[in-house]
């Protein structure tokens, strides 16, 4: 079955930039002890928490130095955890409990992705078999799949990041060999990412006993999947057609329509009571009763990109986690360039030393050309990027610098190579 034929999301317009050629060694990680086995959340941030990414990143309490000139905080931030960064510098530029792990909820589904994504190609199709939708949790968001039916690897795909629907990442971890082995995938690039809180039951982030992860760590999740062309072709998708159900039409044919699918992240598809947020691209949100609301967002203006990240806020009104997400990115653009940072994301482990990977381009996107060039995207103007229309990240080449003396080498702190900008809906 062919992909969907329309797909709606901010179209891209790229940009080259050079990456540094600095080459450092990544910093030695400290992790806190292994997660306990309640899924309850406690009511306070433990006192030993993680110090990836600088000693007060592992510091209970908000982190930030508000000098003079930099705007103060928005005090009606209520959230558990917090944390705004750079995606460019890695800079943490402030901070609330970012190593307290938390369960993640569906922003787990952001690691599912940048561990299985590259796997396989958009045009691969599955037949949809029983045991490929066994063991959903109860209660589950579900994008609709039918049992007997083909989806292409792109619906999936769409049906993961739009629906964040679970019988989605079930279809694609079956095709990946399992759930167990996904899971165990998924830890493995974790430990890679340095992404140490973070510990996966399961692909979906379905509440389970021991499945957590942190502010910090789904930041460094999100900068990582945002190196990959695909992933950012899916976040930052608004509305798309996904297959329905085969079916018989009066005359005896069969028939299969589609139905359309619309992102359930608030900030990129706008809500009653909450506009799109101007430069929002993406990147993934979620809820369950354990986790309350968890989000994740990449966004950028006037040429500065911001990673918020926002877990469990206390206030419960209605897209709460989004209109806290919000005042954290004005507050961020506003004191990027004038606030001293805090701590650091820190690149991959083996950042330093690895080179392109088999199987991919360099653009992370499966099954690609491999040629690493960013001719592909393509850009549609709309007037001065107003009411909510901004401009957004992404990476179409890898983070490795091939110098003339035949090394690979990478900036210390794992820029992203390239800006994409966003200029409205298509």
């Amino acid at each position: 079955m062919p992909a969907p034929k329309k797909t709606a999301r901010r179209t891209l317009l790229v940009t080259s930039a050079v990456v540094s050629s600095l080459a450092l060694t990544a910093p030695v990680s400290h992790a806190a002890p292994k997660p306990s086995p309640s899924t309850s959340p406690s009511a306070t941030p433990p006192a030993n928490m993680s110090t990836v990414g600088g000693e007060r990143l592992g510091q209970p309490g908000t982190q930030a130095n508000l000098a003079s000139g930099v705007p103060v905080l928005p005090k009606d931030v209520t959230a558990r955890s917090w944390i705004v960064a750079d995606a460019e510098s890695g800079d943490v530029l402030a901070a609330h409990n970012a190593h307290w792990r938390l369960a993640p909820a569906s922003t787990m589904k952001m690691l599912f992705a940048d561990t299985v994504l590259p796997k396989f190609p958009k045009s691969v199709e599955r037949k949809v078999v029983p045991s490929d939708l066994a063991d959903i949790g109860s209660g589950s968001s579900m994008v609709g799949i039918k049992e007997g039916e083909t989806y292409s690897v792109h619906d999936l795909w769409l049906g993961v990041f739009l629906r964040s629907g679970n019988d989605a990442v079930h279809v694609l971890s079956k095709m990946n060999g399992g759930i167990d082995k996904t899971v165990k995938e998924m830890n493995e690039h974790a430990e890679e990412l340095q992404a140490l809180d973070t510990h996966a039951v399961s692909p979906d982030g379905y509440d389970a006993p021991h499945q957590v992860s942190s502010a910090y760590d789904l930041t460094l999740i999100a900068r990582s999947g945002l190196q990959k062309k695909d992933f950012r072709e899916y976040c930052s998708t608004v509305t798309a057609k996904f297959p329905g159900e085969t079916k018989k039409s009066k005359k005896g044919k069969s028939v299969r329509e589609s139905f359309e699918i619309q992102n359930t992240n608030r900030l990129l598809a706008g809500d009653s009571d909450i506009p799109v947020y101007q430069g929002i691209a993406g990147v993934k949100n979620g809820n369950t009763t354990n986790a309350g609301a968890t989000f994740t967002g990449v966004a950028e203006r006037n040429g500065k990109v911001l990673l918020v990240t926002v877990m469990n806020p206390e206030k419960s009104e209605h897209n709460e986690v989004y209109k806290e997400t919000s005042k954290l990115f004005d507050w961020g653009f506003k004191a990027a360039g004038k606030v001293q940072p805090v701590g650091e994301l820190v690149p991959p482990k083996s950042a330093a030393q690895s080179s392109a990977q088999p199987g991919a381009n360099d653009s992370g996107e499966a099954g690609g050309s491999g040629d690493g060039s960013s001719k592909s995207a393509v850009g549609a103007s709309a007037a001065n990027g107003s009411g909510g229309i901004g401009i957004a990240l992404g990476i179409t080449g890898g983070v490795l610098v091939l110098l003339a003396g035949g090394a690979f080498l990478i900036n210390r702190r794992w820029p992203l190579p390239d800006l994409v900008r966003r200029r409205g809906r298509s």
